[in-house]
């Protein structure tokens, strides 16, 4: 009888902030899978095990749950002014579908690291000891962002002594800058507000009219009140994610919301668009308990926010709905700067799930239009190993 081989391929397993994944190069990858198309998703698939009735990804990389479903591929850049670009692929668990539709903010913190130990920044732009500023193109959603990477004797600094809530140890910071982060989506242009406005009464069957903040920068994000649908905004994963129920309304919030931003036109077409948009709750500071047993006290925080992905209460906070935390909350009138106590402000401290995280954003109106030109955060990224990952040779 007859047995496929196994193929290998050159990959590295990465974290970066609360998220793992595996990297690619463009050019290391079998060349079906070298473009867009079924291929591609079919070997992403196989490597990190899904789709997986079982919700588990015993036979891949995966970690069974969206922060470690993830896949990035890296090739030298077709942009001027930019040293790589980066793709991002949200691999579903228990479904065949890779989502293409967004960044993942905490992942583009390793984007810098990996590009440079897989020589796809040029040399020169490398100090011997210092910084390292990688341009980066995202090009899901088509815009740049800049890595501070420290690099120490010419490699990549990955230990350090900078903290993150929800990573349990330390390493380097990676500082990163998200320029213009507006996501210009289709359908809705570059409008920051796809409807127009800082706040719409958003009606959602079976939960009633809610108040919402629904804005494109990061990634496509709805903001609801926690009091409005029955929460505190003190809550930690299993308070959601062990509620069908509670699931449920906030999947049917996605996707009204995501037909109100023109994301898709009809609230069936939300099951091929996982990623995006996000759902997130905000509140007033309070004291809570965060998931690693820290206290986190109302005076350490801005505002309260939790949010879901892929269908979950995420353990901590997406990096690009940061970014559209840090954005709204510079926006006089939005009830993510309302909840932060309104008024103008450049940078916010929120409390989520693992504890606190700052990002930093300027807001200006230009033309009546708000506009921000970028977004600040830190965070930190690690090889966790490189070498070859295996999957059948009949995959794809």
């Amino acid at each position: 009888m007859a047995h496929v081989p196994q193929i290998k391929i050159p990959a590295t397993y990465m974290r970066g902030g609360t998220s793992k994944g595996v990297f690619f190069r463009l050019q290391d990858l079998p060349e079906a899978a070298q473009v867009p198309g079924a291929a591609r998703d079919a070997l992403l698939l196989r490597v990190i095990g899904s789709p997986d009735p079982y919700g588990k990804q015993i036979d891949g990389m995966g970690g069974a749950t969206s922060s470690t479903s993830k896949t990035v591929i890296i090739s030298k850049s077709s942009k001027p002014d930019h040293d790589v670009d980066y793709l991002f692929g949200q691999v579903s668990i228990d479904k065949a579908f890779v989502d293409w539709s967004g960044n993942c903010g905490n992942l583009s913190a390793a984007v810098g690291p990996f590009a440079i130990s897989a020589g796809l920044v040029d040399p020169g732009r490398i100090p011997h000891n210092g910084v390292a500023v990688v341009r980066i193109w995202q090009a899901n959603i088509g815009k740049t962002i800049i890595g501070h990477v420290p690099i120490t004797d010419g490699a990549v600094q990955e230990t350090g002594s900078f903290e993150l809530d929800g990573v349990t140890f330390t390493a380097a910071e990676v500082q990163l800058e998200f320029l213009d982060p507006a996501a210009e989506e289709e359908g809705v242009g570059g409008a920051m507000f796809p409807t127009g406005n800082l706040i719409d009464d958003l009606d959602v069957p079976g939960v009633g009219t809610l108040k919402a903040t629904m804005i494109n920068a990061g990634i496509p994000t709805i903001f609801v009140d926690a009091e409005a649908i029955g929460y505190k905004g003190t809550e930690l994963q299993d308070a959601i994610n062990s509620d069908d129920k509670a699931l449920a309304k906030f999947e049917t919030i996605r996707a009204h919301g995501a037909v109100r931003m023109g994301l898709i036109k009809h609230i069936d077409e939300i099951a091929t668009r996982q990623h995006t948009p996000k759902v997130a709750f905000v509140a007033r500071p309070a004291g809570y308990v965060a998931s690693s047993g820290k206290q986190v006290a109302a005076t350490d925080v801005d505002l309260l926010v939790r949010a879901m992905s892929m269908g979950k209460l995420h353990h901590a906070m997406m990096g690009t709905a940061a970014v559209a935390i840090g954005t709204a909350a510079a926006i006089p009138g939005t009830l993510v700067n309302l909840a932060a106590g309104g008024g103008e402000r450049q940078a916010v401290r929120f409390g989520h799930p693992s504890g606190t995280l700052r990002v930093g954003a300027e807001a200006s109106q230009v033309d009546g239009e708000w506009v921000v030109k970028k977004a600040i955060m830190s965070r930190s990224a690690r090889v966790l190993m490189e070498g070859w990952v295996r999957v059948p040779g009949d995959t794809f």
